[in-house]
């Protein structure tokens, strides 16, 4: 018997002030890929991601995960499910330090009460600890101890991008949403988040869905891509045959250039 998906959309709609952002969008990410959702600007890739981690609910349609129905599962719900998203727009406290920002990712693990907390004492003490050993694993495997005492202020565009897939990782993701992780960076950057992403995808056995605007990577990382423009979806499939697709090619380059 064949497995079911590990997450399937079923013809989801969401408007905003009766613009549709989606309309009628079906597909399934398989458990241990790499899926990526691409389109023009304002092709609605970004909602998708929303719907699914519960920002937007769908008026319409269904979102299923692990073989259980999420449509209506509360967003603060779905990391202690495994749904972890990242942000195109960071979205970290650039006043405190890395460390801080990442221990605050594990507060959905924390288990101690506030008596515990205030004396500093018995599982309170012991949590903390097994907590910051899993930060220090990710902050590892990130490359980014030499800077978990810097404020996130004082960082680069790129090691911040950084520090937003550590806080993301920190939450023990099963299914983890990227929201154009490269967004900004320049090529070696680019090239080592992708790096990053192939490594927490096989090392860690994590699925991914990715959204991307440079298709070299796109092409590089996807196991298997679907193409949207206004908010419905135009293609499925290998990466080779959505980037070969007339429709495809022409919500990039312009009807009248494809023409």
């Amino acid at each position: 018997m064949k497995d079911k998906p590990f997450l399937e959309v079923r013809n989801i709609y969401l408007s905003f002030g009766g613009i549709m952002a989606i309309a009628g969008v079906s597909f399934h990410v398989n458990r241990g890929e790499i899926f990526s959702i691409i389109g023009p600007n304002g092709a609605g890739k970004t909602s998708i991601l929303n719907t699914i981690s519960g920002i937007y609910p769908p008026e319409k349609g269904a979102i299923f995960y692990n073989g259980e129905e999420i449509t209506r599962l509360p967003v603060h719900q779905r990391p202690q499910h495994g749904v972890v998203r990242t942000f195109q727009n960071l979205e970290l406290f650039k006043g405190m330090t890395v460390l801080d920002n990442l221990m605050l990712s594990r507060h959905i693990y924390m288990k101690y009460g506030l008596p515990s907390a205030i004396l500093w004492f018995g599982k309170a003490q012991r949590e903390e600890v097994a907590h910051r050993q899993r930060v220090e694993d990710v902050l590892d495997f990130l490359q980014l101890t030499h800077i978990r005492k810097k404020h996130v202020f004082e960082l680069s565009y790129g090691l911040q991008k950084r520090v937003e897939l550590a806080r993301a990782l920190c939450l023990e993701p099963k299914l983890l949403l990227l929201d154009e992780p490269m967004a900004g960076m320049n090529s070696e950057e680019t090239e080592d988040m992708a790096r990053y992403v192939i490594d927490l995808n096989e090392e860690m056995g994590i699925t991914v869905i990715l959204i991307e605007h440079d298709m070299k990577v796109v092409m590089d990382l996807s196991s298997r891509v679907v193409a949207i423009d206004f908010g419905e979806k135009i293609c499925e499939g290998l990466p080779k045959e959505v980037a070969a697709n007339p429709r495809v090619l022409s919500a990039y380059l312009g009807e009248e250039k494809w023409l």
